[in-house]
């Protein structure tokens, strides 16, 4: 039989996986470590079986203990998974802006949870920091693990991500990419990988509102930098001790809204259903794409699951309240692009009514163009021809230019589904775009139809 002895021993070994559509005009090869596959679904389970395991091997950690931790959801996951299998208690606190997802499944898997204010500085007795101290204070039999400081979060990345990403690519990996927040990802892999090849990049992406990238580049903790923001999990307004600075190349900063808006795109582009941070690191590696070259082997990091924020960044109100999504105006352009019709069906001038209609049956349409693609003369129709048969069955025979119909309305390549709907009619069933290349293309009832109903 193959099983593992409990559900810890499936941390890690996550899967790599190209990314195609959104890089293909990138040079080099892309790839995501694809963090949900953890059985808490996140990269945190990495350092929450290292956090705990530690604890236990240098005593902090006793029979029966607390464990007490600050966290925006991932990390309390990983920590929470190893106390049901070890048998301890947990306390996470966390703050008011993270998704209630995140909170709900923390409790799920038996959790106390304390969710304290986010707008506050990291020393007030009501932070999340401060509280969780103040209960490993007060707690007998409990230890704040304090995933910022404790530096075997950085050294479980050390032990497992560097290793699998170098595996991954069989050495070949040129560029490492990440968010960052509390150190540990972007520095424990980056150690590993350096230490292999001292070429390969590093480049963090940090969230507005973070004061990271200026600490990075100047060394000053300018708390000027540091204001709200909704992007969960990232950033910091403190320097955790896991940070060194010097494993890390370049900072790059993301807008909350470019951050969500590219998570919906991973999942809808490349089938990559991910959170926040996903989105914000895929955002953050196409505003570096200058400086990649062809034969580059770049691997990014994607959190965790989508799932945790499908009342956030996955609601369609939750973006437009924030104005993060404008509802999408559906015109010809992406009416052709939803057909992704190769080519433009036309009938000649000279075909015959019979040689038309087979050429209708064996494409499913029910109407053609007539001319070339570059100068369309006229149209014809199931109703054209079947009016002609019915006068006379000879009439199968009769050239299209002798029956045709004036061409189809032209309309713009920017027209909106409102103007090519004015220009349809009972006896009008399609329109004519005309494509920046000079070629054309045909939107019918049923094209427009199917746009506006999203199926």
């Amino acid at each position: 039989m193959k099983y593992y002895n409990n559900i810890l021993e499936t941390v890690g070994k996550t899967p790599l996986v190209k990314i195609n559509k959104l890089t293909k005009d990138i040079p080099g090869q892309f790839f995501a470590k694809v963090e949900y596959f953890n059985p808490g679904n996140s990269i945190k389970d990495r350092i929450g079986i290292k956090m705990v395991e530690d604890a236990e091997k240098n005593g902090t950690l006793k029979l029966g203990g607390t464990i007490i931790e600050c966290t925006s959801g991932n990390t309390g996951m990983g920590i929470a998974l190893a106390s049901v299998v070890k048998g301890y208690k947990c306390i996470f606190t966390t703050t008011d802006k993270q998704s209630k997802s995140k909170v709900d499944i923390l409790r799920a898997v038996g959790a106390d949870v304390i969710v304290c204010p986010t707008n506050v500085e990291p020393e007030d007795p009501r932070s999340y920091y401060s509280v969780a101290k103040r209960l490993a204070k007060e707690i007998p039999n409990s230890v704040h693990l304090n995933q910022y400081d404790n530096l075997s979060n950085r050294q479980a990345h050390y032990e497992s991500t560097g290793p699998e990403i170098w595996d991954q690519t069989d050495g070949k990996v040129t560029h490492y990419v990440t968010t960052i927040g509390t150190g540990g990802t972007v520095c424990g892999t980056a150690m590993y990988l350096k230490e292999k090849n001292p070429n390969i990049k590093v480049y963090g992406i940090d969230v507005y509102g973070s004061l990271l990238k200026k600490y990075k580049e100047t060394g000053q903790l300018d708390m000027n930098e540091v204001y709200p923001y909704f992007t969960e999990g990232i950033g910091e307004d403190f320097v955790p001790q896991n940070y060194d600075m010097n494993l890390i190349d370049h900072i790059e900063q993301v807008t909350d809204m470019d951050g969500a808006i590219m998570a919906r795109k991973l999942a809808k582009e490349e089938g990559l259903f991910c959170g926040y941070s996903a989105g914000t690191v895929m955002q953050g590696l196409l505003q570096l794409k200058d400086k990649f070259k062809e034969g580059d082997v770049v691997v990014i990091i994607l959190h965790d699951h989508g799932s945790r924020y499908v009342a956030k960044i996955y609601n369609d109100e939750w973006m437009r309240e924030r104005g993060y999504l404008k509802d999408e105006v559906i015109n010809a352009r992406n009416i052709i692009d939803r057909k992704n019709m190769k080519k433009l069906i036309i009938a000649s001038p000279e075909d015959t009514l019979a040689t038309v209609f087979h050429t209708m049956k064996e494409n499913g349409l029910s109407q053609i163009p007539v001319g070339t693609e570059l100068d369309i003369v006229g149209s014809i129709t199931e109703k054209i021809i079947l009016e002609n048969l019915m006068e006379n069955p000879f009439n199968k025979d009769k050239k299209v230019k002798e029956v045709m119909n004036a061409p189809f309305p032209l309309v713009s390549i920017e027209a909106t589904a409102s103007d090519i709907s004015k220009m349809l009619s009972k006896e009008m069933s399609a329109v004519l775009v005309k494509e920046n290349s000079g070629l054309h293309s045909i939107i019918t009832k049923y094209d427009l139809i199917e746009a506006m109903a999203g199926i």
